[in-house]
């Protein structure tokens, strides 16, 4: 799990919403975007969100693995259509 994020990230998108406030609330838009800004910390770190890189190296051990899957169940069944009808052991 990824708890850090990128600060420039978060420092521009509170920026931005900051900006977006009505211009009547301008004296205060440097505490509204200390706000935003750790209110956007503390929500995304709720998320429990992975990294992209994380999230690459888990799809690929995903692909290998139902690959291995895809080649056991050949395996298999090529040995359940040796087997002799009627099921006998022995």
């Amino acid at each position: 799990m990824a708890t850090g994020f990128d600060p420039r990230f978060l420092e521009d998108l509170a920026k931005r919403l900051s900006e977006a406030m009505p211009p009547q609330l301008a004296a205060l838009k440097g505490d509204i975007e200390a706000n935003f800004k750790s209110v956007l910390q503390s929500g995304l770190a709720k998320l429990e969100l992975v990294t992209r890189q994380e999230f690459d190296v888990q799809a690929g051990v995903l692909a290998r693995t139902r690959e291995k899957l895809t080649a056991l169940e050949g395996r298999l069944a090529a040995l359940e259509a040796e087997r002799p009808a009627g099921g006998s052991n022995g």
